[in-house]
């Protein structure tokens, strides 16, 4: 199925909406779909970087996915970018948390680590496993 991603991290987070505003924002990703609850809650939101797609709600919607993630620390993330230094100096500008600098690897890759408000860690690189 073309343009259709095979995998999809999903995550979950206390304040959903600020997630997306940090990976929208400082990260570059473009919010596919945010659907709400009546309480305001992110049930479900899909947010795109080039063909690959990260899903993400609320925590304590009391769903069947949020139980079991219930007792889940933070998860790692790997995106490919093109262009990783200006990708970083995006994010800093948006004030992310940089826990690695832009840094050329021994494997040929050039990358950053980042943190987001909720303990999960964002790698971004040049690094483009293949199938």
């Amino acid at each position: 199925m073309a343009g259709v991603p095979s995998i999809c991290p999903t995550l979950v987070y206390r304040d959903a909406k600020a997630a997306i505003r940090l990976l929208t924002e400082a990260f570059g990703f473009s919010q596919v779909a945010v659907y709400e609850g009546e309480d305001g809650s992110v049930l479900h939101a899909e947010l795109a970087y080039g063909n690959g797609l990260v899903m993400l709600g609320s925590k304590g919607t009391g769903g069947v996915f949020d139980k079991a993630m219930g007792g889940a620390g933070p998860s790692g993330v790997y995106v490919v970018v093109e262009d990783v230094d200006a990708h970083h100096r995006r994010a800093a500008e948006h004030g992310a948390e940089i826990l690695m600098e832009p840094t050329d690897q021994d494997y040929g890759s050039r990358d950053y680590m980042a943190k987001d408000a909720e303990g999960n860690i964002w790698s971004f690189g040049t690094y483009a496993p293949q199938v």
